[in-house]
């Protein structure tokens, strides 16, 4: 077999539903909570450092309200999804502001640079999820 076994060492239950609460997490942060302030001005040239402290600021305060509720213990990993979002959303920042990918002028790496970033926040999410449904 090419690829190795995967262990049976992680409920699938907690890993599940911890996916769950923190793609819905994700999605209230990103498109519900997250107004244009934010979204257009964590991407810009200067400027950015407090649209993208304050939406990221949102995913921590929302990760931290439903993990404390949830399980109590793991309310570090609020903090660690926090720090990874500030990464990759300054990232995909620097890439928007660098080479003018903005939607208006329909630059061809726009939805490469958005899919990307939502691959990265949801491979975020798994490996959280998978921390805290080991250790359940």
């Amino acid at each position: 077999m090419l690829l190795p076994s995967l262990s049976s060492s992680i409920a699938v239950g907690p890993l599940v539903g911890w996916m769950v609460v923190l793609t819905v997490k994700h999605v209230l942060a990103d498109f519900v909570l997250q107004n244009s302030w934010m979204a257009v001005g964590k991407d810009q040239r200067t400027g950015w450092a407090l649209p993208l402290l304050s939406h990221c600021l949102v995913h921590l305060a929302l990760a931290l309200a439903l993990i404390l509720v949830i399980a109590p213990r793991f309310w570090f990993i609020a903090f660690i999804d926090f720090a990874i979002h500030l990464v990759v959303d300054r990232a995909k920042g620097i890439c928007v502001s660098a080479f003018d990918v903005t939607q208006d002028h329909q630059h061809p790496w726009f939805w490469t640079l958005i899919g990307v970033d939502q691959t990265l926040h949801h491979l975020t999410g798994f490996g959280l999820a998978i921390v805290m449904a080991f250790n359940a």
